[in-house]
């Protein structure tokens, strides 16, 4: 279930949870982020390439290229015996912005994209249809945990893709993880 951790960014053990759609919809909205609940029902094949899931969910992604000007989509899919699952982990665990929007649609799986705004960390554990907008420069960190189970479809302005910019600072070790949360089941 898509859930959202709220925190004050001075102390990660006081955080809320919120479960409804509506109110998860608001509270990103009022914090400058967009989120939709999306049809991620296409059927694929177990082990579909990056091809067969663009061409399922085609249609989102060319009508999002066409209202927000991006150029590129692609899939970012990490599963439990992916051989660089740990090193991926790694990377995106550490806080780092955009200089672009950052638009990520999960189709299978879930994962916790966390969001450092003002003097809150937002963490949303994101689940299969679930679209989330990310405006350029918001600090930001995503854990896929340490089985990954997700597949995402990105879509970028920025013809080189995934390009971040690394703030240095240590704040994403310092919040509950994937595996960590509620009911988690990794």
């Amino acid at each position: 279930m898509t859930t959202l951790y709220v925190y004050p960014d001075s102390a990660p053990g006081e955080g809320t949870h919120i479960e409804d759609t509506a109110e998860i919809t608001r509270i990103l909205a009022d914090a400058g982020i967009g989120f939709e609940r999306w049809d991620a029902s296409r059927d694929l094949p177990p082990g579909a390439d990056q091809e067969t899931i663009l061409t399922a969910y085609a249609d989102d992604v060319e009508r999002l290229k066409r209202e927000r000007g991006f150029s590129t989509a692609d899939v970012v899919r990490l599963t439990p015996d992916h051989p660089q699952r740990a090193e991926f982990r790694e990377k995106f665990l550490d806080e780092h912005t955009h200089s672009e929007d950052e638009v990520r649609f999960f189709v299978e799986g879930s994962g916790l994209f966390c969001l450092h705004i003002g003097g809150e960390v937002l963490g949303l554990h994101a689940e299969a249809g679930d679209l989330i907008s990310v405006p350029a420069g918001t600090r930001h960190w995503f854990d896929m945990g340490p089985a990954p189970h997700f597949t995402a479809i990105r879509l970028f302005t920025n013809t080189e893709g995934w390009v971040a910019q690394f703030t240095g600072e240590g704040i994403a070790r310092r919040f509950p993880m994937l595996d960590e949360l509620p009911g988690s089941a990794q």
